[in-house]
């Protein structure tokens, strides 16, 4: 990392970092004003969709109001066909972090990026560079037969590839990536050691709802946006020459907009798939949270008093040590 990415050259050795972590839908950003209002602190945004501009409804991004006046970095800092990797979010990440304790300030970082999160704290492991012609081949490769890659990942990488979704493409892609330049598994690449972050103390909360009420929860909010115009912000950001292939377009609710846009979807179908993929994404990331190290889980959603209550104590008492 080019940044530094050590606290204590601000005078503050092992420097507070809290973060809030957990599925879609969980509570985390009303848990986290309500720690940035009561600690002083500021807000850094761990959601690999809301660093990009216009994407709005889709991504249940606060506006600045509903800030109420705590600062939010690494919101709407990306025009939407600019790359934007874990590596980068790492590096900006901790530089924000970093201005963030010089000012004697309580960093909070929060969202449902678990890979993000992990390459803030715990580092990557170094790898090499990404390839354009060969990701063009493997992407093309797997247009022609659809979860080609994750087949072909396991011959090469056994173990990476039991870890990841055959239909997570972009992890896949990267790992298979990894091996053909490298000419060794992913998993050898990533054991020669990464760049943690030093100079903090961190704790780490995952909000862990009951299933059932996260799903209703879920589908609710994606008929809200829906009726709130995702379809027509969608045909917004395209009238702005933004191509139907940037990245943000792949997120779920945006991928179903842009079909309905297309005239391949009905609205209605469009909300049913995206309570589907929702629900199967929110699965996923508990999967991955449940194997972050040093993860404290708190059953319930962020905005129930009785957690917040909770999550108040257990950080005085984490600030006070």
């Amino acid at each position: 990392m080019s940044e530094s990415t050590d606290a204590s050259s601000s005078g503050i050795p092992n420097a507070p970092l809290i973060a809030v972590a957990g599925p879609t839908g969980s509570g985390k950003s009303d848990l986290a004003l309500r720690l940035a209002e009561r600690f002083g602190g500021e807000i850094v945004n761990c959601d690999s969709v809301q660093v990009f501009k216009y994407f709005n409804i889709g991504t249940a991004k606060l506006t600045a109001p509903e800030w109420r006046g705590i600062p939010h970095h690494l919101i709407d800092v990306l025009e939407p066909d600019q790359v934007f990797t874990a590596g980068d979010f790492a590096r900006k990440g901790r530089a924000v972090l970093h201005e963030i304790t010089a000012r004697r300030r309580l960093p909070v970082v929060a969202g449902g990026t678990g890979f993000y999160l992990r390459a803030l704290v715990e580092g990557l492991a170094p790898g090499p560079a990404r390839d354009a012609g060969l990701r063009e081949r493997l992407a093309a490769r797997e247009t022609r037969r659809p979860g080609a890659l994750h087949r072909l990942l396991g011959r090469f990488d056994a173990a990476t590839a039991a870890r990841l979704h055959p239909n997570d493409v972009p992890k896949t892609m990267r790992a298979l990536e990894i091996c053909l330049q490298s000419r060794q598994p992913a998993t050898e690449v990533f054991a020669v050691g990464r760049d943690a972050l030093t100079g903090y103390r961190v704790l780490k909360l995952g909000l862990f709802p009951n299933r059932e009420k996260l799903v209703a929860r879920l589908e609710a909010r994606v008929e809200r946006m829906f009726a709130e115009g995702l379809v027509a912000e969608t045909e917004g950001i395209l009238a702005r020459g933004v191509l139907p292939s940037a990245k943000p377009f792949e997120s779920i609710g945006y991928r179903q907009a842009l079909q309905v846009v297309r005239g391949e979807l009905s609205v209605k179908d469009a909300i049913f798939y995206s309570k589907r993929d929702t629900r199967q994404y929110a699965k996923r990331q508990m999967t991955w949270f449940r194997q972050e190290p040093g993860l404290e889980v708190v059953p319930g959603f962020g905005d129930q008093e009785e957690v917040v209550a909770k999550v108040l104590r257990r950080v005085e008492e984490f600030l006070a040590h």
